[in-house]
């Protein structure tokens, strides 16, 4: 791939929007967004980005079951307007849905019968340029909205008109800076991390007031001089060591303690910043009141491999070994499934394990839980090193989901892929890309006999063991999952545009329906009036865009014209 079709593969500038679009709005009747709600929601609403504060990516409805998923069908389509990846979960709150998408956009609608309240579209600057130019939704509270946006801003609306009633600017958008995630609000406080880890930036995250958009603090993930975790980086490293926390985090009610998940270091190759390079690669702990990391867990160091590890770990109770564990459960990018323990001060290393094959891990010291590396399979500058899996990993950001009934955690899983790359000193630029490497040297190639890419796979977190796994032939799996109570697990992340409802217990496909485009949305369920919904944005784009052509041009069989364009698809039982 040359460096031009490498930047035209989805790294788009995008022109100057109007601001607000008119709809029928405003909203009449709007349920406020409170504290108490957000820790304990209602069974009919999705108002977080994996609809509870602990991340499970689970619904307690089950009208829609095992017995009656083959009656799903569309009740109502909403074309976005826009292309490229359409990452966010569908947020509805009391009968009202919030769409994200990219370019800036939120649309209101109403969630049973898709009506248009009213629609905000950002005005992005004419030479904003970044990676991934998309959105994964709005947080909520109170009457307002939040969306953190690709110019780096949090932008605060009205959630009945959508006008807009702050614009704070977090960094600066030149410099790399910019935002993808769904801001997590935590007790009036509007928190985000940034994205740009690509241009040799140092990540953070940073809480705002609700109310009126002022910081209240800022966290970098990578530690200055005085800071614990320094004198894991040599000389000025620190400065321009990546860390970016591009994922919405998980939140302890309970132990008021936020967990986020921070990225890899920068640039790629480890000869290139010396050390265990904290807390890249990490999850941290936060207080939300402060911002102080209370405690860590670095799930590899010196990352080498681009294995960003933002996508937040899971909250759950488990029985384990006898005794009960407050758990952080992750699969990783770097292909291992992680389960830690969550104490008041520190996060203990209980289990890991490969999801998918790899080469870069000998094990993991059992004590520390830090993974031996291979080092024939660790990237250095001026060789070429394959590793396996590729940069995109196990698990990228796509987010596993875990069902309270079956108690199995479902990992939208990618097995048989590898890559490489000969690492290289770039001088740094700002607001250039800074990987370690030339963008046309990245490969990603099959394993030769592959007879499969995707898996949805079943884990018993309490023992190790593999339950189920679906495979993919013909497509790797990028998009996240989600579980139900109707003992069914929803996901896209396919390159033959189907959206599927599969037996939670048992793997078995039960349902699927094709789409507009490719599924790299999240999945929700929600209910209005009595009635089950399921909904989901359909639209391809950025990263599955990327892995599809390259797949493409190993001659494998693998299609690469996957059609893009937004739409909302919700369904329900036919009546």
């Amino acid at each position: 791939m040359t460096r031009k079709q490498w930047l035209l593969s989805g790294f788009v500038a995008f022109t100057c929007l109007v601001p607000i679009a008119a709809g029928a709005g405003p909203i009449e009747n709007y349920s406020p967004v409170t504290a108490q709600r957000l820790e304990n929601p209602e069974a009919g609403n999705w108002m977080l980005y994996r609809r509870t504060y602990d991340g499970q990516g689970y619904s307690t409805l089950d009208q829609i079951n095992t017995s009656n998923v083959k009656n799903l069908t569309p009740v109502w389509t909403f074309a976005t307007g826009v292309v490229e990846g359409h990452e966010a979960p569908p947020i509805v709150n009391n009968g009202v849905m919030f769409v994200a998408t990219p370019m800036g956009q939120v649309i209101a609608l109403n969630a049973k019968t898709g009506d248009e309240y009213w629609r905000y579209k950002r005005q992005l600057p004419d030479d904003l340029f970044q990676l991934h130019p998309t959105s994964r939704g709005v947080g909520l509270w109170d009457d307002k909205l939040y969306l953190a946006t690709t110019d780096d801003h949090v932008v605060a609306l009205d959630a009945k008109t959508g006008k807009v009633v702050w614009d704070t600017k977090v960094q600066d958008y030149k410099k790399g800076q910019y935002m993808t995630l769904m801001p997590l609000v935590v007790d009036g406080k509007v928190i985000v991390g940034g994205s740009g880890g690509e241009f040799g930036v140092r990540g953070y995250v940073a809480a705002y007031d609700a109310k009126d958009g002022k910081e209240l603090w800022r966290t970098f993930t990578i530690p200055g001089e005085g800071e614990p975790g320094h004198d894991t980086w040599q000389g000025e490293d620190w400065k321009n060591g990546g860390g970016s926390a591009w994922m919405t985090g998980t939140y302890d009610k309970d132990a008021k303690t936020i967990y986020w998940g921070v990225g890899n270091a920068a640039p790629w190759p480890g000869e290139m910043h010396p050390g265990d390079n904290l807390y890249t690669s990490s999850v941290i702990a936060l207080d939300p009141n402060t911002g102080k990391i209370k405690t860590h867990h670095q799930y590899h160091q010196n990352d080498s491999w681009d294995w960003d590890e933002v996508d937040a770990p899971m909250l759950v109770d488990l029985q384990r070994d006898g005794r009960s564990i407050k758990s952080l459960i992750h699969p990783g990018r770097d292909a291992i499934f992680w389960v830690l323990e969550r104490t008041p001060t520190k996060i203990n290393y209980v289990a890991g394990w490969p999801f998918v094959s790899t080469d870069v891990w000998k094990g993991i010291e059992p004590e520390s839980g830090k993974p031996i590396v291979d080092p024939a399979h660790k990237p250095v500058v001026g060789k070429r090193v394959e590793f396996c899996p590729s940069l995109w990993g196990g698990k990228d950001w796509p987010s596993a989901a875990y069902s309270q009934k079956t108690g199995l955690v479902y990992v939208p899983a990618n097995e048989n892929f590898c890559g490489g790359f000969t690492g290289e000193k770039i001088p740094l630029k700002p607001g250039e890309l800074w990987l370690g490497t030339k963008p046309e040297d990245i490969g990603l190639k099959a394993k030769p006999g592959a007879d499969h890419f995707g898996e949805l796979q079943a884990w018993d977190p309490t023992t190790g063991k593999k339950v189920w796994q679906h495979n993919f032939p013909k497509s790797q799996l990028f998009g996240s999952v989600t579980a139900t109570a109707g003992d069914l697990v929803f996901a896209g992340g396919t390159n033959d545009r189907n959206f599927r409802a599969f037996n939670a217990k048992t793997g078995e496909l039960l349902w699927e329906q094709k789409t507009n485009s490719g599924i790299m949305g999240m999945p929700i369920s929600y209910e209005v009036d009595g009635t089950q919904y399921i909904a989901i944005q359909s639209g391809w784009g950025v990263d599955a865009q990327r892995i599809q052509d390259a797949l493409a041009t190993n001659d494998i069989g693998i299609e690469s014209n996957v059609p893009q364009g937004g739409v909302v698809w919700v369904f329900a039982l036919k009546k």
